[in-house]
């Protein structure tokens, strides 16, 4: 590592550090002053301990005398020294603990709020163990130099203080203190550059392993069903090998540096005892002096290490902020108006007009994906509105702009006349609910995942969201209905049982506008078309429950309850119409449609569909039994 590279990261270094202090001004004020009263009782113990030894305990030896009264002061002097060194430690100890902790807590803050501003498009381009990492373990290495820091401000101090008694008590001793302390400086200083690099890629494998575990964790299922438990704990392994290698590295440095780190303070003692006895032959020191200035070097090596602790984590805090910086200075955040619809309109109408939207490629140099393009066509009020397309046609896509979890390149979405971008946040949220072909399901009980602490809820509210999304029988079939443990991710639910609790989620909510993104594909087609019968009923008879509904769908029976369907191919609207008429004038609408049918057929005869229940058993535990 260059020097040039090494002062950079010592200077941002200390800029991170600046700004600790900046936001925690108080608390590091408090823990400094705990370090400067230890430093003074360091240096105040080593003359009274000189004292001792020179005035007290050689004439006591010459005279063949103790002097009582003269041993219980130095003893009262040492207890009294000793209780401030105590309370010197606590306020230091305490006051970095509490300011690295808080900034921690503060960066996972930021980190988080920063992670849930932005688009789904930046989302989509990080993995998500790499933004673990950001927000733990990064977060973490930043202010990691906190804890020594006030120690090591403290030392600096005490460094002053000691060499201006040095001086004070003989110049030949303070030429040696001048000899070792810029010693120790300049060892950890070079500690700190050889240890730069490698601390900073033992940062980047964290987040790497971390990456994998996450990756290979989350597609468990994948992983077990095409047999490659072998190749992910070689791919693991693999990573965490260079891991353990590049934290070996660290440690073989701080291995070779801590022993001299360790001996210059003692080299240092004895080139003291050696040039003092020298003075003491001159009479140019009396015995006390001596003793303290051995005894003050002695106590110094390990506050002065303090120093080598702050310089040694400085490039693990670089390299952990700069990884923070990526996200919180991330742009292509979404910004929301000010403008509210009224909630007691009843449904809404959502029009598309000239819609074009590509995706951000994973790499800056490449050119973006062009999805959709021109996309007129409008969902009317308590009007159910299907669409239909082959696989990659846009669908998706513009499920995710009818609730803005993106914004077109060109042409708007709007809302009851309004562009989506010009509500409020808490308007959009409250007004449109989408439901996900992946459904969701948090690690609580069913009435928190249908909730989510929205005011205004309850249980009477959720019992009419289950209804509507047939999963009231099955709700109440639980051991302790609403307040059932689901597990992670629903684990203890089916699919289909996922897909209708997340589908009453949102009904709890009453949305003027539903966006079903595929979202009853696992579910018995019987119960989906009673589904979708229901909320296109609760739609036309204007009531709570009551929305405009844009389903992107795939069966025949689904496609056939809906008012108008959209067809698209290629990212564009190529017809529309009923069920009926795209039949009779469209056919590759007929060949997709024909496709999906047969699709379902087979499915059928080789395992007839069957929604399984949740119930309990004697062990205590759940499984999924079929009718």
């Amino acid at each position: 590592m260059s020097s040039k590279t090494s002062a950079d990261v010592l200077a941002r270094g200390l800029r991170v550090l600046g700004r600790a202090i900046r936001e925690q001004p108080r608390i590091f004020a408090v823990a400094v002053a705990g370090s400067v009263l230890f430093g003074a009782m360091v240096i105040g113990s080593a003359y009274v301990i000189g004292a001792v030894v020179g005035d007290v305990v050689v004439p006591s030896v010459t005279r063949g005398a103790v002097e009582v009264q003269a041993l219980a002061l130095a003893a009262a002097v040492l207890i009294g020294i000793s209780l401030l060194r105590v309370v010197a430690i606590f306020g230091r100890r305490l006051g970095a603990g509490y300011m690295q902790y808080r900034l921690q807590a503060s960066y996972r803050r930021q980190v988080t709020r920063r992670y849930l501003d932005l688009p789904l498009s930046w989302h989509q381009r990080h993995a998500t163990g790499t933004l673990l990492s950001n927000a733990n373990s990064d977060v973490e290495a930043i202010w990691y130099p906190i804890a020594p820091l006030p120690f090591a401000v403290g030392t600096l101090v005490m460094v002053v203080g000691a060499v201006a008694a040095l001086f004070a008590t003989d110049w030949a001793l303070a030429l040696v203190g001048l000899a070792v302390f810029p010693a120790l400086f300049t060892l950890n200083v070079v500690y700190s550059r050889r240890m730069a690099p490698r601390q900073a890629r033992a940062q980047r494998l964290r987040a790497e392993v971390s990456g994998i575990a996450h990756e290979s964790f989350d597609g468990a299922l994948v992983v077990k069903t095409m047999g490659r438990e072998a190749q992910e704990t070689r791919r693991f392994g693999a990573r965490a090998g260079e891991l353990r290698d590049a934290l070996i590295s660290v440690g073989r440095l701080r291995g070779l540096f801590d022993p001299l780190l360790e001996t210059l303070p003692s080299v240092g003692t004895l080139a003291v005892l050696v040039v003092g006895a020298a003075r003491l032959s001159q009479q140019a020191i009396t015995v006390a002096e001596l003793v303290s200035v051995a005894f003050l070097f002695t106590v110094l090596a390990v506050p002065v290490r303090a120093i080598g602790w702050v310089l040694a984590e400085l490039p693990r805090s670089v390299a952990g902020w700069d990884r923070v910086q990526q996200v919180l200075g991330a742009t292509g955040e979404m910004t929301y108006g000010g403008r509210t619809l009224d909630p007691a309109a009843g449904a809404a109408t959502l029009a598309f007009a000239d819609v074009s939207f590509h995706y951000e490629p994973a790499e800056a140099h490449l050119p973006g994906a062009q999805v959709l393009g021109e996309v007129t066509f409008t969902v009317p009020a308590g009007r159910t509105v299907a669409l239909v397309g082959p696989t990659g046609a846009g669908k998706s896509t513009i499920a995710a702009l009818a609730v803005r979890l993106v914004d077109p390149d060109r042409g708007t979405v709007a809302l009851d006349g309004v562009d989506l971008r010009e509500l409020a946040g808490a308007a959009l949220a409250g007004d449109v609910a989408l439901v996900a072909q992946v459904p969701f399901v948090f690690d609580d009980t069913v009435r928190a995942n249908i909730t989510l602490d929205r005011a205004g809820i309850g249980d009477d509210d959720v019992w009419a969201a289950l209804r509507l999304a047939e999963a009231d029988g099955f709700v109440a079939a639980l051991p302790d209905g609403l307040d059932t443990m689901v597990g992670e991710r629903g684990t203890s639910l089916s699919g289909g049982q996922r897909q209708r609790l997340t589908l009453a989620r949102a009904l709890a909510g009453r949305p003027r506008l539903l966006v079903l993104d595929d979202a009853t594909s696992a579910v018995d087609p019987r119960v989906e078309a009673a589904i979708l019968a229901g909320l296109r009923g609760a739609a036309a008879d204007g009531g709570a429950a009551g929305a405009s509904i844009l389903v992107v769908a795939y069966r025949r029976a689904t496609i056939a309850l809906a008012d108008e369907v959209i067809y698209v191919e290629q990212g564009r609207v190529v017809a529309r119409g009923t069920h009926a008429d795209l039949l009779a004038t469209v056919p590759g609408y007929v060949d997709l449609v024909t496709a999906y049918e047969q699709a379902e057929q087979e499915r059928a005869e080789s395992r007839p569909y069957q929604d399984p229940e949740v119930v309990p058993v004697t062990t205590g535990l759940e499984v999924e039994l079929d009718r």
